[in-house]
């Protein structure tokens, strides 16, 4: 197993293709080869700028996606993007359908497109997400475009995996109290105003400055509101020096580190929380003590707190 780990970590330093794509197929089957290779792949990390597109269903991320890739590629840069889709609650399965709206960057060998369902994870991410940028970053792509699904009020995971946060609305998907409510217009380092060309889009605009007008203390950066129409690859440009100077903007304030701290908090927590769920699901299944103890419980013996607290108990 060792010399297997050295193999697949030296290709996947090296922009090996295929080595990337079986760890990261490896890491999504939670495979303990694909774990033990990420270990020896993470002091190669954190030199790429991760960016993620997030927003409602139908607001264009994918074309905002395949067009910053076409940016970026024209400026030399190799490009990683993580596309994410819904797990069907009945099936299981998962159309990975965004890629398509990418097929002209399949053959460019400086674009890696990688499809990734949730599998039921919540949050608008796959449970994989940031292990996959990991395997990227060490594979030497500059920047990485994380689409997440179609997401809704509170569904923000985004904003502890990117260091840019873009947020994509359009014209007509509700108005300004709607707005108010959705937790996910409160993460944006950038707003975008996509199908610009639409009726609305002053009003959209509108109501997004007046919501940031709202704030009791106006923030170190005002997320900038950028107007595009992704299918004519219009804006496209502008939201990409935007992202930028918030990139400048984080390092100039010192706020990449403490953004760094706190993603690294939250990988930690979740990792952790993650391993003992599994022990504990074990032990219940097939310990006889745990079946015991779910049986006391589904007597009314033993409630079902205490019985926790006893399950903890018993894996730690």
């Amino acid at each position: 197993m060792t010399t297997s780990v050295a193999v697949a970590t030296a290709a996947v330093l090296a922009g090996d293709v295929r080595a990337g794509s079986r760890v990261m197929r490896l890491l999504d089957d939670r495979d303990p080869l694909a774990t033990e290779v990420l270990k020896a792949l993470y002091p190669h990390t954190g030199r790429a700028k991760v960016v993620g597109i997030t927003g409602n269903p139908g607001s264009g991320k994918s074309t905002l996606t395949n067009r910053l890739i076409a940016h970026h590629r024209a400026l030399g840069h190799k490009v990683g993007v993580i596309a994410v889709d819904p797990s069907s609650p009945f099936s299981g399965g998962a159309i990975l359908g965004d890629r398509i709206r990418m097929m002209e960057h399949a053959c460019d060998p400086g674009v890696f497109i990688r499809s990734l369902a949730t599998r039921g994870t919540l949050g608008g991410l796959s449970r994989c997400t940031g292990d996959v940028v990991h395997v990227m970053d060490a594979m030497g792509y500059d920047i990485i475009l994380i689409e997440t699904v179609g997401v809704g009020q509170d569904e923000i995971d985004i904003v502890r995996t990117a260091d840019t946060t873009v947020v994509v609305v359009v014209p007509g998907l509700g108005d300004d109290i709607q707005a108010i409510k959705a937790g996910i217009l409160e993460i944006a380092d950038v707003f975008v105003v996509n199908k610009a060309d639409l009726d609305g889009a002053d009003r959209t605009v509108a109501d997004l400055r007046g919501l940031q007008m709202l704030l009791s203390a106006m923030p170190a950066w005002i997320p900038p509101i950028v107007r595009t129409v992704a299918a004519k690859n219009e804006g496209v440009a502008e939201l990409a020096a935007h992202i930028d100077l918030h990139t400048a903007h984080l390092v100039h304030t010192g706020h990449e580190a403490q953004r760094q701290h706190t993603r690294c908090q939250f990988v930690l927590g979740a990792l952790a929380r993650e391993t003992v769920g599994h022990r504990v699901d074990r032990w219940l299944t097939d310990a006889a003590d745990g079946q015991a103890l779910v049986h006391q419980v589904a007597v009314r013996k033993l409630d079902p707190y205490s019985a926790a607290a006893s399950a903890l108990a018993a894996v730690a």
